[in-house]
């Protein structure tokens, strides 16, 4: 899903949460949220240490980025990760549910998001998109944003 700001993003969870059938959902299953950095992270790596999880290098075989489409492209075009999932590399930046710092000091040790009392400061993107070079679709670059902005470049997971 793309052109879906980061409070869009929230609501969708909200109301994805609100509609599934309570009786067909496991008392113990996870909530409809956005992701901790740190969750995307570890999902994006897939247990790897390297830039992509597939390595050093970035390919157009491998990743929407901008060596191939001019679009974002339907999940499935990629390889999937060790983990099963699509387009953690490119294709559309991520929103994540933390709250933007310029560095990891004071973040949550627990993999959960890191959020201030702040309403109006940026949010985290992650993954980068098919508009960016290969060193913003590394796994571990990140992006601050305004929680408003939306545009095809941007979407989220859940």
């Amino acid at each position: 899903m793309e052109r879906v700001s980061w409070w869009e993003s929230i609501a969708f969870c909200e109301n994805l949460r609100e509609k599934s059938d309570p009786l067909r959902v496991s008392r113990s299953a996870r909530v409809f949220r956005l992701p901790s950095e740190a969750e995307w992270e570890y999902a994006c790596r897939a247990g790897t240490e390297t830039p992509f999880y597939f390595g050093e290098i970035i390919f157009v075989e491998q990743v929407n980025y901008i060596g191939h489409f001019k679009q974002t492209t339907d999940v499935g075009n990629f390889p999937a990760n060790s983990f099963g999932l699509y387009d953690m590399h490119g294709n559309v930046w991520e929103w994540c549910a933390d709250h933007w710092h310029e560095n990891y000091n004071d973040a949550p040790t627990d993999g959960s998001a890191w959020l201030t009392k702040d309403k109006n400061t940026s949010r985290l993107l992650r993954g980068g998109s098919w508009g960016n070079d290969p060193d913003l679709c590394r796994s571990a670059y990140r992006l601050g944003n305004s929680p408003v902005n939306r545009n095809v470049r941007i979407g989220f997971r859940v």
